[in-house]
Formats: C-alpha cells, sequence, structure tokens
C-alpha cells in the first residue's frame, strides 16, 4: 500500500513538474500511462542533467565520449523520440553538427520548427550554424534573417558573429563590414575583432585594418592572463597579421 501511495505522489509530483517547467506535455501521458517507464524516463531526460548541469556535467560528458562516443548522440535520439521537445531537437542538432552531419542536423531543426515552434531562436541558429558550415552561406543567411524578423529580443552574440560571418562568405562586403563594426567592440572574445580586421584588409582598408588588430592587441595585453590564454588562438593571428 506504502508503494502504491508514494509511486501515485512521485507520478503526481513530476506531472507538476511537467506544467511548471514548460515540457512537452506529451511527458504527462508517457507518467500517467506508463507510471515505472515513463516516470524513470522523464526523470533521466529531463530531470537528472538540470540537476548535474555544470562543470561536472560536462567532466563526465567528455569521459564518456572517449569511451562511448555515440553516448550522447543515442541520448539525444532518444530525448527527440519521447519528448520531441525544442531543447531535445536542438541538443540532437548539435551532436550531429559536431560529427559534421550537417545534413542530418538540419533535418533535426526543420522538425521541430511547427507550430507555435516555427520561428524558435535557438533552433533557427543551430539550423544557420549547419548551413553555414557545409557551405549553403544563402540558407544561412535566410535561417539568420528570419531568426532577426520574428524575435527582436532574442540576444545571442554567436547569432550576430555567424550573421556578419554569413554575409562576408555570401558577398555582401559592406554590409558585413558593418556588422563587424557593430559587434566587434561588445562581443565576449576576440574573434568579432580579428574577423573585423581580415574583412578590412580583404577590401585594401590595410591602415584600418592594422588598427584593429593592434587595438586587438593592446586591449587583451590589459586584459586577465585567463582571457588571452583562452583567445590565443585569435591573438596569435592578429601579431602575424601586423608582421
Amino acid at each position: 500500500m506504502h508503494f502504491i501511495v508514494l509511486s501515485l505522489l512521485m507520478q503526481i509530483a513530476l506531472i507538476v513538474h511537467v506544467f511548471k517547467t514548460g515540457r512537452n506535455t506529451l511527458w504527462v501521458l508517457a507518467i500517467a500511462l506508463l507510471p515505472a517507464i515513463g516516470s524513470i524516463a522523464y526523470l533521466s531526460v529531463e530531470v537528472l542533467p538540470e540537476l548535474f548541469g555544470g562543470g561536472a556535467r560536462r567532466r563526465t560528458t567528455r569521459t564518456w565520449r572517449i569511451f562511448d562516443p555515440d553516448r550522447e548522440l543515442r541520448r539525444a535520439r532518444a530525448e527527440v523520440e519521447v519528448s520531441g521537445n525544442v531543447h531535445a531537437r536542438r541538443r540532437l542538432a548539435e551532436e550531429l553538427y559536431q560529427r559534421g552531419q550537417y545534413d542530418r542536423a538540419i533535418e533535426a531543426c526543420n522538425g521541430g520548427l511547427a507550430g507555435v515552434f516555427e520561428h524558435d531562436p535557438t533552433l533557427l541558429l543551430e539550423l544557420a550554424r549547419a548551413y553555414f558550415a557545409k557551405n549553403d552561406f544563402a540558407a544561412a543567411r535566410r535561417g539568420l534573417e528570419r531568426l532577426n524578423a520574428h524575435n527582436p529580443d532574442f540576444k545571442s552574440a554567436e547569432a550576430r558573429l555567424l550573421y556578419a560571418r554569413t554575409l562576408e562568405a555570401d558577398g555582401a562586403l559592406e554590409q558585413a563590414e558593418r556588422e563587424y563594426a557593430s559587434i566587434a567592440p561588445e562581443y565576449p572574445g576576440a574573434e568579432a575583432r580579428l574577423r573585423y580586421g581580415l574583412l578590412l584588409k580583404r577590401c585594401g582598408k590595410s591602415d584600418a585594418a592594422n588598427r584593429a588588430f593592434t587595438e586587438l592587441l593592446e586591449s587583451a595585453r590589459l586584459a586577465p592572463a585567463h582571457y588571452r590564454r583562452a583567445q590565443a588562438e585569435w591573438l596569435q593571428r592578429a601579431r602575424r597579421e601586423l608582421g
């Protein structure tokens, strides 16, 4: 009797958690109709990853990738099959992207861009990343412009930098220059300013490009050591450009 009561209370608690956190309501059916399996699946897919987030989760993930490289991909696919929510599809697309399976990543994103999530910014950003990686710059640009048009309050330095890179790759150099100039001072790392300098150089604006590289290196010199270590790739490229 006690087990039945505890099981029922657990079901109720998990169903309440589904609604309070905005998870896919299909989980309610899974928990209600398959009490044991549904509850365990929900805890494994939605709850436990949140509880053990941050650095500990990243270290565990890296360790598992060594011994079982496809573990996270299988898990992401299972999430999509069980819940099908935006978070699950974005995670699956990211796993596929990391493996260079760009067409499948695109398919995963498009599968979630429907109904109320037709213009979900996280999926559209992941979609644009995949298109950019496969050198379909026109499609990447359309995806990012769709993201911006339907999500004016979405703030993402990654999306802004990708848009500038997409414009450049698509041959819209003047527009790309304006985008780089806008994002470079605000971007949290050195990549945006380095790429801005490279575009200036490409456009024949050597003096402006050298100023951009010099300012990047000067600001890095005054920054904490951990910043210089994290941005070493971009800082080294700036030094090479200055000769």
